[in-house]
């Protein structure tokens, strides 16, 4: 089956060069076989050097405008087009709000649409006062933790600096205990020595 593929796609995309050639007719062939691989061939544009796929686009719309038939992608499109729609309204809506927020442009608003924004803007003020408060006390506890380790590092430091004169003090009162030399009397005159 495989080899009968080959040799008939081979055939079919000759008699399409063909008919391109000889007919001066615009052909387009897209071929999918078993594996999914794709085979496309379109007839060369009349301007020379012109993107096959342009060439391609060009035949599906005389196609679609000749049969009548709505394009295969026209139903992707208006979706796509319809949320793009819909998301521009909601961005608009919430830039009307943003605005009114802010508070501007609401002379022309009515009481209840009034009472929801004050509503709103108090909930804001006292989720950003808590928030506040939470920095506030986290803040306070950073500074109390840093005093405590500068306290102690303080008396690791005036500990250490006691130790250290201590160590002294041994040292030089070791120093006086010893004696450091030892003295023997000897006569001056050695005749002297002699006669006792």
């Amino acid at each position: 089956r495989q080899v009968t593929y080959s040799k008939r796609r081979n055939g079919i995309i000759k008699k399409a060069k063909e008919i391109t050639v000889l007919c001066d007719a615009k052909v387009s062939l897209v071929i999918f076989g078993t594996s999914g691989k794709m085979v496309e061939y379109c007839s060369p544009s009349a301007t020379s050097g012109s993107d096959p796929c342009s060439s391609l686009l060009e035949i599906l719309d005389k196609y679609h405008k000749t049969s009548g038939k709505p394009k295969l992608w026209d139903a992707k499109h208006e979706h796509l087009s319809n949320e793009i729609d819909r998301i521009k309204k909601e961005n608009d809506i919430m830039q009307v709000e943003l605005r009114h927020l802010k508070g501007e442009d609401i002379t022309s608003l009515p009481h209840k649409e009034l009472m929801a924004i004050e509503e709103t803007l108090q909930h804001g003020v006292a989720c950003v006062r808590e928030r506040q408060m939470t920095l506030f006390d986290r803040k306070e506890n950073d500074g109390k933790m840093l005093m405590a380790e500068n306290n102690r590092l303080r008396e690791v430091l005036h500990r250490q600096e006691m130790e250290m004169e201590a160590r002294e003090m041994q040292e030089i009162n070791g120093y006086h205990h010893q004696m450091p030399f030892t003295f023997r009397v000897q006569p001056m005159q050695p005749n002297l020595h002699e006669r006792i």
